[in-house]
């Protein structure tokens, strides 16, 4: 048996180590109580951004206790922060393992209206809930029972200008709560390949825009009518040329800025996406980049020969113009390409910044910031172990949170100083999928798996700033 002195004075040394550690890379080691916020025996899964309510009361998520899994997913709740009560918003009709399924709740940041995944309505065993099946589905609190597709669908001829063609997810409001963002796969594009395999469906980005609905006559599950005229905002190809700014994929996007960003002859471009896009290197190889695409106000408008809604045989194409452009070049790095766990583009306030996850020269995940109008990326944080999960800016955009070595870190921008909020945990008990700001950025909130009985459930916890 080993002397209690002697475990006294291992703990006493690897203490002190870990500290020195600490002030060498000018991280604190002050911690702050977890308070937790849920306890049922289910599910409780935050979406990776915008997840509370414009008056910062509530807290919304969906059912699921496994990320993979919206397809079999029932329910929305929201949970209040200060007091934990629980409020059932939706349970989708039917449910069962093959769906219609829900997940992924982002609240409007100015009004109580909620945007979330929502599977078709006819899935079964034979046509379940997937990837081309799914839409934006828009929940006012006021009337929860009812529910509005945000997009429109169509997939059989005549396809609709302003209407989409298969399923979009990760939709995220713009700083004015007016339009949408998504990620979008093509059910046309997914036939076409399955059937003669000539082309593939390419993940590609869009947006919503309150223009003007879009309708469509004889709806049914798979057709239906939408709130807001909807199209995509990257143009992907089958087959990049090595070296060149092409991408097979656009995915993981965020809006730039609250209104924006300031380009570099003075004026404002309005409204702007940032996105990741697969692009080949010139060895053949397969990097992630990022992107820009500067969106204009009107988006009904196409290009010649390219139809915004498009064809049996054609992608939908982007709206006329739309200027898409590269901001990072990484294949001379060590370890060229944005890479870590999923995770999605964040912006500043301002706009004129870009954050997004990639090894440093000692191949450890960090994050770093780039100028939406180009240049060298600037590494912001420097933990000794990989960032683990999604990271989040603060309102004010002076502030990051990330997870790495299963703890919580919090990050000044600026000068990169870090104050472990979190004491870390085994890999069982780590917190997960990401921390979240809430509207003032005085409260975060995240996910742990806890035991209940003899299962494990994904609950909310928060940490108060103050």
């Amino acid at each position: 048996m080993v002397p209690k002195k002697s475990i006294q004075v291992f703990l006493s040394v690897g203490l002190t180590i870990f500290l020195s550690y600490c002030s060498s890379k000018q991280m604190s080691h002050s911690m702050i109580d977890e308070v937790q916020l849920t306890f049922g025996a289910y599910g409780h899964m935050l979406n990776s951004d915008q997840v509370f309510s414009p008056d910062g009361e509530w807290v919304v998520y969906d059912t699921r206790n496994d990320i993979t899994h919206i397809g079999r997913t029932c329910c929305l709740e929201k949970v209040n922060i200060k007091t934990g009560e629980i409020v059932k918003l939706y349970a989708s009709p039917d449910q069962t393992i093959h769906g219609p399924g829900v997940g992924a709740a982002a609240y409007n940041p100015l009004s109580n209206k909620i945007i979330f995944i929502h599977g078709l309505f006819n899935c079964t065993a034979e046509k379940p809930y997937g990837f081309t099946r799914r839409f934006g589905a828009l929940l006012r609190e006021e009337n929860p029972k009812k529910i509005i597709h945000s997009e429109a669908r169509t997939i059989q001829m005549p396809f609709i200008p302003g209407s989409l063609r298969g399923g979009t997810h990760a939709h995220t409001w713009s700083g004015d709560g007016k339009w949408i963002s998504f990620t979008y796969n093509d059910f046309i594009m997914e036939k076409l390949g399955s059937e003669q395999g000539v082309v593939k469906d390419l993940r590609t980005i869009g947006v919503m825009a309150p223009q003007k609905k879009v309708l469509v006559p004889d709806e049914n599950a798979e057709n239906f009518s939408g709130e807001y005229f909807s199209v995509v905002t990257a143009t992907v190809t089958e087959t990049p040329k090595p070296g060149s700014d092409e991408i097979e994929k656009a995915f993981d996007e965020c809006w730039i800025g609250k209104d924006g960003y300031m380009k570099k002859d003075g004026s404002r471009q309005k409204r702007a996406v940032a996105f990741q896009g697969h692009v080949r290197l010139d060895d053949g190889s397969l990097a992630t980049e990022i992107f820009v695409t500067d969106i204009p106000d009107d988006i009904t408008q196409a290009l010649p020969g390219k139809p915004i809604e498009g064809s049996l045989t054609l992608r939908p194409g982007v709206p006329a113009g739309l200027h898409q452009r590269r901001v990072t070049f990484t294949a001379s790095n060590k370890f060229p390409g944005v890479q870590g766990p999923r995770f999605w583009l964040r912006s500043s306030p301002d706009g004129q910044l870009l954050y997004f996850l990639m090894k440093d020269h000692n191949g450890i995940v960090q994050v770093f910031e780039v100028a939406t109008r180009g240049g060298d990326p600037r590494q912001v944080t420097h933990y000794e172990e990989s960032i683990e999960t999604q990271f989040n800016l603060s309102p004010d955009g002076k502030k990051l949170t990330a997870i790495a070595g299963n703890c919580i870190w919090l990050t000044d921008v600026n000068n990169g100083k870090s104050r472990m909020l979190s004491a870390p945990s085994s890999e069982d008990d780590a917190p997960v999928l990401g921390v979240l700001w809430s509207n003032k950025g005085n409260l975060l909130v995240y996910n742990r798996f806890v035991n209940t009985g003899n299962a494990r459930y994904l609950q909310i916890f928060r940490i108060d700033l103050n």
